[in-house]
Formats: C-alpha cells, structure tokens, sequence
C-alpha cells in the first residue's frame, strides 16, 4: 500500500528512543511524507501535538510504533473504530508484533515509502464481562485467580455448549496473534496469523487431561466464575484487571474490526517464529 501521512507513537520510557523518533521522522521527512507525532511522543522530541492515538489514526495512512509488543497492544487498545495499519519498529526485547529492529528503521521506512510493506489481518477479541462494555483485546483474555495461591474453578462453554468446569490457576483465550504470548508459556500451540480459530488454555489444571482446546473463531466462548471462595480477575492483553462476581459470564468473540499488522516483505511467519523462539536445527 502507499502512505502518504505516518503518525508516529513511541514508549517514552524506552532508552534511545527520542533519537530514534528523530532519525525516523527523518527519513520519511526526505522521502516527502508528512509526519504527526502522538502526543506524547512529540513531547519526547520538543514537538508540539494535543493528538491521541485515536485522533492520530483518523488523519494518518500509517501508524508507525516505536516500543515493544506492549506497545503496540496498547495503540491497537486505544485506536477505537479509527483502525488503521501498525508497523512496528522494535525498542523492546522480544517483539513477536514488531518485524523490524530499530537499527533496520531505514529498512523499515523504505519499505513504507515505496509501498512494500506487508499487511497481515489479524483477528480481534471482543470480551465483555457481564453487561458490561465491550474490551478490544488483540492478543489474549485471561482469567485467573489473585494473589492468593489456590486453584480456581472456571465453567466454560462453546455457542452454549458445555466445555468443562476447569480448576487450574486461571484460562487463557487467545487469539492466533496471542498464540506466541502467555498461551504458549502455558501450554498453548503456536498458530498461524490466519488459522481462523481461537485457542483455549487452562493456567497449571488439577486435571492433567484438561489440555488447549481449538475453536473456530466464529465461536462464542462464555466462560462462567463458579468459584465461590476466592477472588477471579479478567485481564485482557495485560491491561487493569477487572474483578469477576461469582456467576458472573464472560463472553468473548471474534471482533467486527481487524487489524492490519504493517510486516517487511519477504519475511514469513515461520522465519520470525524461528528468530524468536531461538530455534535452531540441521535445516535452519
């Protein structure tokens, strides 16, 4: 796709990055692209913007993030209906949702410029706890127990189909994105961006027959509190958790909207994984 405005946004707190805001901005600043600056991150380079992620969204082609994976979860949080195509440029240590180092961001930016970059559609969670509003989550929703060190006993079911009653520390409902992140260090299987499925893993169960369980992802998963004695909290993509009430459902399902998810040309899905995950072996 070609991109004439690119917004940027970066994690403050992330060593170096103020030089790299500016040697970014740069670039596209040679390549005759306009640039807007969250507002945050304009502050960051004593450029002034009252812009917020959403607001930046609506008036950018292309939303280039400056951080790690949690960086990019929490723009694709705040982007509301104003969904626009994230590249990721990454600050961070590991960066599944990044595809570019920031000693590659000339790469990046001309893979941008010259309009080569790849989009890769990434299915959202809807979650919404009781009546509640709904939660945009790109990665995961979670539910586990607090601090205190006992099992919990989640009711789970599939389009009103009963699953099973997990005890286990907590569940994770993933989505193929998420499927690298806290799904796979319980357990999970690692998925496709386009697999079409969600992925539900039980944290630590009782039962060691309770194993990830693989759902389409036009399925409406509702998963029920029916522990009575200890406190349960639903956190979606590592965001504030939220308490859930004894009988209290949590419904999740696919989003309306998804998420183009900015990747460099020539870089496929299991090469990242293989980076990564440090793979190694005869035929790599």
């Amino acid at each position: 796709m070609r991109a004439k405005t690119i917004g940027l946004i970066a994690h403050p707190q992330k060593k170096g990055v103020a030089e790299l805001v500016t040697a970014v901005a740069k670039e596209f600043v040679a390549a005759k692209m306009s640039i807007l600056h969250e507002a945050k991150t304009a502050a960051l380079v004593n450029e002034k913007s009252t812009l917020d992620v959403s607001d930046l969204a609506a008036k950018c082609d292309v939303l280039v993030v400056l951080g790690g994976d949690g960086t990019i979860l929490n723009v694709a949080d705040q982007l509301g209906d104003n969904i626009k195509p994230v590249f990721g440029i990454n600050v961070g240590s590991l960066g599944f949702l990044t595809c570019a180092s920031s000693t590659d961001y000339r790469e990046a930016v001309r893979a941008i410029v010259e309009g080569r970059m790849m989009l890769s559609e990434r299915t959202l969670l809807d979650v919404r706890l009781g009546d509640g509003p709904s939660m945009t989550g790109l990665n995961d929703a979670v539910l586990s127990r607090g601090e205190i060190s006992r099992l919990v006993r989640l009711r789970a079911s599939v389009d009103g189909e009963a699953l099973t009653e997990f005890n286990a520390d907590g569940l994770i409902v993933a989505t193929p994105t998420g499927s690298t992140a806290y799904s796979l260090s319980a357990g999970g299987p690692i998925m496709t961006a386009n697999s079409g499925v969600f992925v539900i893993t039980p944290i630590c169960p009782h039962v060691l027959t309770n194993r990830s369980v693989i759902v389409g992802e036009d399925s409406l998963i509702e998963i029920e509190a029916t522990e009575r004695e200890y406190p349960i909290f639903l956190t979606v993509d590592g965001r504030s958790p939220l308490h859930v009430p004894h009988g209290a459902v949590v419904k999740i399902r696919k989003a309306a909207q998804r998420l183009p998810l900015g990747t460099l040309p020539g870089l496929p899905f299991f090469s990242i994984v293989r980076q990564k995950l440090k793979w190694s072996g005869s035929n790599v």
